[in-house]
């Protein structure tokens, strides 16, 4: 039995696994789009959840600031943007409208990178701003988050008569699900805001976790955010495994987003018959596994399918490298993962470090399993500056896990990580 993985842009196989390896996908295939990407988005639009319609809210609205993912999200803005342009026109002919990319604590999206994801039309004749959020000129405190943490948000989303934002829905590995209210924190946030709603107390919060929204504290920071920006109005998607639109929400952004969530679930919650002792994960191949930074999401998968003491083999591109230089040292600079998990531990929530949930989550899975990285060959001293083992191909990786947990072990394969919830 051979099994496709997710890698960059091209994919790679895994060969001959034994027949009783256990292979947990998400079904969002079986999700029946009833028409196109584009007539699925006009229809939600068409009946909004919880608001009037677009081109009502945009009526005697002079100003409308639209928040759009930035590179290292797979939503399918062709097929979303235009739809609001369009409408939010139909309200208001002469409304001037603002693209705020939502880099969260992203580097800078390229224009190479806009072009590809909104087309060439839209960047030649759109107001489009990139938000940084290490430039404190470009970003205006607007309140306090229930955690204590100040809520400080782009200037864009804050001068403007109407903000409304895209985005897709995935589960997160500590924000429950992506979407929604993270269009704003992280997405439009400041440095200061974002550590703060990311600190070491709540990373390592029992209901920090994928699938998981009541009870979780970073959830609970991020909806205040979006009420005090006075996010209006969403256009969110599932996507499926090619990545276009499999079902559209749009609306309130609390009740659409919470529509979505729950249609996911139906379709994403998997369960291993028995945890494995060596699981493989992906981070769902292009754009999502850029970098090592942004494949810790996929590997939580595997930390949840996998038995005690496991071997995690995670399959992911990392072209751009290790995606965040603090994350990077925090591992290649520690002692090792366990004195580094303690380190951040005791870090107060206002000494909350760039990076530092990042490298706490995967230092966390560190200290529990052995982790190999299959990744480009350029990435392989970045990977073992960090703790963490290289193998050249998923085959190469298996076999050093098998050398570990014998030729019996049992093999957990989840071909894309960040699509599913593992119980």
């Amino acid at each position: 039995m051979t099994i496709t993985i997710p890698f960059g842009k091209a994919g790679t196989v895994l060969h001959d696994i034994p027949a009783n390896t256990e292979i947990l996908g998400s079904h969002i295939g079986e999700l029946a789009a009833t028409g196109t990407q584009d007539s699925l988005v006009k229809a939600a639009m068409a009946s909004p959840v919880g608001t009037p319609p677009l081109h009502e809210l945009a009526a005697g609205k002079n100003t409308c600031t639209i928040i759009i993912s930035d590179h290292t999200r797979p939503v399918p803005s062709k097929h979303i943007i235009p739809f609001m342009l369009e409408e939010l026109r139909q309200g208001n002919p002469d409304i001037q409208i603002t693209l705020l990319v939502a880099t969260g604590f992203h580097r800078p999206t390229s224009p190479t990178e806009l072009v590809d994801k909104l087309g060439q039309d839209i960047v030649d004749h759109e107001h489009i701003v990139i938000h940084d959020s290490r430039d404190p000129d470009s970003n205006v405190k607007i309140g306090v988050l229930p955690s204590g943490a100040d809520c400080v948000i782009d200037r864009a989303a804050v001068e403007t008569d109407l903000l409304v934002a895209e985005g897709f829905i995935e589960p997160h590995f500590f924000a429950g699900f992506s979407g929604g209210r993270k269009s704003v924190l992280p997405g439009v946030c400041d440095r200061v805001t974002v550590l703060g709603n990311h600190c070491a107390k709540f990373i390592a919060s029992p209901f920090a976790r994928t699938g998981i929204l009541d009870g979780n504290p970073l959830h609970k920071d991020m909806l205040a955010a979006a009420k005090l920006a006075k996010l209006a109005y969403i256009v969110n998607v599932l996507i499926d495994e090619d990545k276009k639109v499999a079902a559209a929400f749009a609306g309130d952004p609390v009740e659409a987003h919470r529509q979505g969530c729950e249609m996911l679930l139906r379709y994403c919650q998997v369960k291993p018959e028995r945890r494995g002792d060596i699981v493989i994960s992906s981070n769902g191949g292009y754009p999502l596994d850029q970098n090592i930074y942004q494949s810790v999401k996929g590997l939580t998968a595997a930390e949840a399918a996998a038995a005690e003491d496991a071997v995690l083999i995670m399959v992911s591109s990392c072209t751009d490298g290790h995606g965040g230089e603090s994350f990077y040292r925090a591992l290649h600079e520690c002692r090792s993962p366990e004195a580094l998990t303690q380190e951040i531990l005791a870090t107060p929530q206002e000494q909350t470090k760039p990076d530092q949930w990042e490298y706490q989550i995967l230092a966390r899975i560190m200290c529990k399993h052995r982790v190999i990285y299959v990744t480009d060959p350029a990435q392989r001293n970045t990977i073992t500056d960090m703790k963490l083992e290289w193998a050249p191909s998923v085959d190469e990786a298996l076999s050093q896990a098998r050398a570990v947990k014998g030729e019996d072990a049992h093999l957990v394969v989840i071909p894309n990580g960040i699509s599913v919830m593992v119980q």
